[in-house]
Formats: structure tokens, sequence, C-alpha cells
């Protein structure tokens, strides 16, 4: 089978860069709105019996970008793809993995079954939220992490006294594979949450005075978490404090939050459009995932292990 690959709107730079990878050209698309906001898809050339990876990550607008995956996906299996595979290099609606309190809906699982239903063969993602998402497809999923390119940041820092630090007990379990490939030590930050999108800190679990402090999260959002948390970290004596995440929303105030905060800087993967965000922010820096998500589209295409990229 041919590989053909097609970018949706969601991020048309990492896409580029993935093609680029790859050394080939996007495949050509029309996606466009009618009067009403419908969305409009059709190929713009033959892609019966091809290996097609649709890129599309579902970031803000949410709705409308998982929206315009599905009808992309809807298009591609009516033109008779031999294989469709949704590359989501960030998965929305992924926290809401449970039920919290009464009466309320999974929609991770919801959003998984809508994609394999509109007709895809295989995801592969980047980071989830927390990995027993993969068990809510009934479709091959391959979740890539982006530890490593991020581990590399913080060993090019060259710091002294280095702290890998948890920024919750969510975070707890890769910030502690992160601080044994570092060689450092680990504190653990026990958060608890009032309600949505704020974090209240309890407690520090760990020596940090006098320590440099990197956290690892999946995710920043409001960014409430790492700036309390880098407040609470000031105050127990830290040096420098910086924070590594796989996805930058910066939603509301976000930015301005980290500005005030006593953080060095924040670096996030470019799954999410940042240019705009590293301009009204200077301590946003970006890092470069086109490479690993291009190559883990090679080996499907090859049918090639994707583990061992990070053995």
């Amino acid at each position: 089978m041919e590989l053909m690959v097609f970018s949706g709107t969601a991020n048309p730079g990492l896409s580029k860069g993935i093609a680029d990878y790859l050394k080939i050209s996007l495949g050509k698309i029309e996606i466009k709105r009618f009067a009403d906001s419908e969305i409009y898809v059709r190929f713009l050339e033959n892609i019966r019996g091809k290996d097609v990876f649709l890129i599309q990550g579902t970031s803000k607008p949410v709705n409308e970008n998982l929206m315009e995956l599905l009808v992309m996906i809807d298009a591609a299996k009516r033109a008779s793809a031999a294989r469709i595979t949704a590359v989501m290099p960030y998965f929305g609606y992924a926290r809401q993995d449970r039920k919290a309190t009464s009466r309320e809906p999974i929609t991770a699982k919801l959003v998984a079954d809508i994609v394999s239903k509109a007709g895809a063969d295989r995801v592969i993602t980047l980071d989830l939220h927390s990995g027993q998402l993969q068990g809510f497809f009934n479709i091959p999923l391959d979740n890539l992490t982006s530890s490593i390119k991020l581990m590399d940041y913080a060993k090019n820092k060259n710091l002294d006294n280095l702290l890998v630090v948890a920024p919750d007990a969510g975070a707890a379990k890769n910030s502690t594979k992160i601080a044994r490939k570092l060689g450092t030590e680990l504190a653990i930050v026990n958060k608890a949450r009032a309600k949505h999108n704020e974090a209240e800190v309890c407690n520090i679990i760990g020596e940090v005075s006098g320590m440099n402090c990197i956290m690892f999260d999946d995710l920043i959002d409001t960014a409430g978490t790492i700036c309390c948390v880098a407040g609470e970290l000031k105050k127990a004596g830290a040096k420098e404090i910086f924070a590594c995440a796989s996805h930058g929303l910066f939603s509301k105030d976000a930015l301005e939050k980290i500005s005030k905060a006593p953080i060095s800087e924040v670096v996030v993967t470019n799954s999410i459009p940042q240019e705009t965000n590293q301009k009204a922010c200077k301590k946003i820096k970006t890092i470069e995932i086109a490479d690993l998500i291009g190559e883990a589209i090679n080996r499907t295409h090859k049918n090639e292990s994707i583990s061992s990229l990070f053995d």
C-alpha cells in the first residue's frame, strides 16, 4: 500500500514537519465551512487502496476539531482507503475518564467510540492523560511519549542539585521513572482540587531547599497547578524552577499566571500550536515532535515495532 498523509486544520505546522520527516508531500484535501458552520471535507486525489494517515488533534476549539476529524475519517472511508489511521497529537476529553461524582459522563470513552465508529482502523496519539484510556479503544492504539525529549531538555540545562517534582499524585508514576533515568531525587506534591481547573497545594513530600526543581506533567491547562506548586517550592527554599509538559493548552489567564509565577521556563511540545503563546509569554519554550510522530507513522506503515522507539 502507498503511504499518504493528510492534515486537518488543527496544527498544519506540525503536519508539515511530519511530512518533511517522511520525505513526502502532504496529500491534497479541501476543508471548509458552509455558511451555517457545517464542516465540508473532500480529498482532492485518489486514496483508494492507500494507507491513509489523518493528522488532526482535538485542542481548542475542541468540538470543532473533533468533528473535523470525524468528517475526514468518514470521507476517507467512503473513498475506499485501505487503512485509516487517526493521528491525534493531542487527545481532547481525556480528563473525563471516570465518574468522579454521580450522573457524570465518561466522555473519553465516548470520544474513543465515535472515532472508531466513524471508520478509523487505528489511532496514534501522544501522552494520554492516563494509561487506562488505551482500554477505551476497540481498535489498535499507539500512545507515544515525549518523555525522552523532555528529559533531554532537562539534561541539556546542566543544572546542579537537580530535583524532579511531581506536581500531583497523578504525575508521580511518570515522574518517578524520569527521576530514575536522570539520576535525581524525587519530590511529590500532595494537591487538593476544590473544583474543576482550580488547585490548592497541601504539602510537599521531599526536601527541595537549595534544589533546582523541574516539574513534569502531561498537560498544562489553566496553569493553576504549576504556578501554585512553584510558589510553594519557592517558599520551601527552591532555587530555579522549571515546568515541562507534553501539551500546552494555556487556557484563560494561564500565560499571565506563568509570567508572574517564580518559574524560569515552561517547556511543552508542539502537539498544540504555540506560536501565539510564545509571543505573549517569553517563558514558553517549544520542543519539536514531528520526528517522533513521523517515525511512528513510518513504522506503522511498514508494520514495524513502535515500542522499540522508547527502549
